[in-house]
């Protein structure tokens, strides 16, 4: 496998002018000629339709809930980053670039991160003018609060709602694209493979979850923006009907699959609170603003947190990083809450807990303050938990949350199968190892509004697809493999349901390749997976049929998936050997507990590429290089 990452010649600062120039352009008669499949519609998939759609394109776009509203990406709470510099703190576009690849731990492309960087500042013009109600200034300027990995303000943000509000502008624009003919809209159906024809993607096998029913879709190119794998964990923050189906057809058609390991755990969550729990519940990253973070300083203290006085607590992360406090990025206040806890000085049930404190925030500002800050957030928070935030400290701990890995994509966006792009969370591009807080939103708009209406133009002119017809062979032989895979699930009849073998892979992924990895538990890992895999083809339960409503059979193959994603998970852990953000082997760490990087042997993007049944998927690497940016032990102190 071949990976040309297509990086623009040049100086950094004009590389995405220059690729925008040599570009080819579609005219605005061929481009009603044009269909272009678009699976997804959170921020990612709803920007590309509503913007390829504006540009002329035919698009069809297909989503899994009722109304693409419902997409994943409103649950995004605290903000989305740019580079403004409204606050005249020392912000800049160069500033933001060297953030993003410092908290990324220097595993993230330059050339992609700096174009964010650049795209930014328009997006929230974008937003702006489709009437995203951020928050403002007494003045009515729009105001920014700071995020994990920054030591500036640059997020921008609607109370503890951004994800919805920016969501709901993506959606109208969407909508607006329907009412206008130019986009034909498929809910509740959801994309069970990918279409190849002559090289390239031309179209997708789908199911209609109301009625079962099977169809293929052909297109001119396809776009997948259909969010990350955090689920295959089982317990994770994100919406239940999140999954790898779609990058994982795609990756079992021949796209790349890059840097899987990387899954990032978020610190900010409530704790579990019992085994009858599906999923965890986010809380925004934006309390570490005015809340601080703390442990008793004795190892078992049960004592209320109020009789607790101030010498007798360790304000751990104000303590270790002076520099950032509690706003240091995502990976190392969850690494310094499990270590803590670890020490039996973790808070609530069982001990796995720290206290996020609002105390001396409202004593400070104030609880109106607060209230118009947080107040969201905090009803949320009692509501769940049954304890009031403003009199008592809130309990966290660390969650997966989000993905850094996904399909390989070279910087216009396309992964190695042509006609194939990919975008938001489901690429893998932007934010290497680790992923600094409101930067998902960030990426998924950049790529939705501003960067794939300019590639996606560039492919269709130069590779000219020929017609196609969703009734020619390759469509129909991927239907009649999508038909046998579902007979099979349907024809098990096992003792077990669909839950316990999600529970149980969940289980030895957070175990053995959680906040912490070894090369002997990703070993026991990797000898468990298969097992549980042969397993669930032998006794799993899929009640019902497939030609109706049918959830049990939607999850049993989005979890058939997560047991062969689980185990690539795992290889990809155990083949870096060193630590990087997210990513800790507990062999590479530095004296003082901190990621061990491995420059000169690992400083690439694994792209696993699938070689059939049973056989070991094949490593191909794409060497990083680092001319802007001096590489360096990350330092937060």
């Amino acid at each position: 496998m071949q990976l040309d990452a297509k990086v623009p010649s040049g100086p950094i600062e004009k590389k995405w002018d220059q690729r925008r120039f040599e570009m080819k352009l579609v005219n605005p008669a061929n481009k009603r000629k044009h269909t272009i499949l678009v699976v997804g519609s959170g921020l990612a998939g709803a920007s590309a339709a509503a913007s390829l759609a504006e540009l002329g394109y035919h698009v069809k776009c297909f989503c899994f809930q009722d109304s693409p509203r419902r997409a994943h990406s409103i649950a995004a709470q605290g903000g989305i980053n740019a580079a403004k510099n409204y606050q005249n703190d020392g912000d800049s576009v160069m500033r933001l670039f060297y953030d993003t690849v410092k908290g990324g731990d220097f595993r993230s492309r330059e050339s992609n991160v700096y174009r964010l960087a650049q795209i930014s500042v328009e997006i929230i013009d974008q937003c702006v003018a489709q009437g995203v109600p951020f928050a403002r200034e007494y003045g009515g300027l729009l105001a920014n609060r700071s995020f994990g990995g920054a030591q500036v303000s640059r997020t921008f943000y609607a109370r503890g709602q951004t994800g919805q509000q920016l969501l709901l502008g993506a959606y109208q624009a969407l909508e607006r694209q329907i009412g206008l003919g130019k986009v034909e809209m498929f809910p509740r159906t959801e994309m069970l493979d990918l279409v190849i024809a002559d090289g390239q993607a031309r179209g997708i096998v789908t199911r209609n979850l109301i009625t079962g029913k099977l169809e293929t879709q052909a297109g001119d190119a396809v776009v997948l923006g259909t969010g990350g794998y955090g689920n295959v964990f089982y317990l994770s923050t994100n919406a239940k009907g999140s999954n790898a189906t779609a990058i994982w057809r795609a990756y079992k058609r021949g796209a790349a699959f890059a840097n899987p390991c990387y899954t990032q755990i978020h610190p900010t969550c409530i704790p579990v609170s019992g085994e009858y729990q599906s999923k965890l519940t986010l809380m925004s990253e934006s309390l570490r603003n005015d809340g601080r973070i703390w442990v008793p300083l004795k190892k078992g203290d049960s004592r209320p947190p109020s009789q607790i006085p101030a010498e007798e607590r360790d304000y751990y992360l104000e303590r270790r990083y002076p520099a950032f406090g509690n706003l240091v990025p995502r990976d190392v206040a969850s690494r310094a809450a499990k270590q803590v806890c670890d020490e039996g000085r973790g808070v609530g049930p069982g001990g796995l807990g720290v206290y996020l404190d609002f105390k001396n925030a409202i004593e400070r500002l104030g609880e109106p303050v607060v209230r118009d800050r947080y107040g969201n957030l905090f009803e949320m928070y009692e509501r769940i938990t049954g304890e009031d935030p403003y009199q008592v400290p809130m309990r966290i701990f660390p969650a997966i949350h989000y993905t850094m890995g996904g399909l390989w994509v070279d910087y216009n966006l396309m992964s190695n199968v042509p006609g194939l792009f990919v975008v938001g969370e489901a690429n893998f591009s932007d934010h290497g190892a680790n992923r600094l807080g409101a930067s998902a939103l960030m990426q998924g708009l950049a790529d939705g509004y501003f960067v794939l209406p300019y590639t996606i133009g560039d492919y269709l002119a130069t590779a000219k697809p020929a017609k196609v017809e969703a009734a020619s062979a390759p469509f129909t032989d991927a239907e009649r493999e999508v038909k046998a895979r579902l007979d099979k699930l349907l024809g098990i009849n096992g003792k077990r349901t669909v839950d316990s073998f999600h529970k149980e892979v969940g289980r030895i992924l957070w175990e053995d390749c959680g906040m912490a990895r070894t090369a002997e538990g990703l070993k026991r890992a990797l000898q468990k997976i298969p097992e549980l895999r042969e397993q669930f083809w032998k006794d799993v339960a899929v009640l019902g049929g497939e030609g109706e409503v049918n959830q049990q059979l939607e999850k049993a193959g989005r979890v058939a998936d997560f047991l062969e994603l689980a185990e690539l998970i795992c290889l990809d852990a155990l083949d870096r050997a060193e630590s990087c953000g997210c990513h800790l082997r507990e062999e590479f760490q530095t004296p003082d507990g901190e990621a061990k990087r491995n420059d000169a042997d690992f400083s690439y993007v694994a792209a696993w590429e699938w070689k059939g049944p049973g056989e070991q998927p094949a490593l191909n690497k794409e060497p990083l290089s680092f001319e802007h940016v001096h590489l360096a032990q990350r330092s937060y102190k």
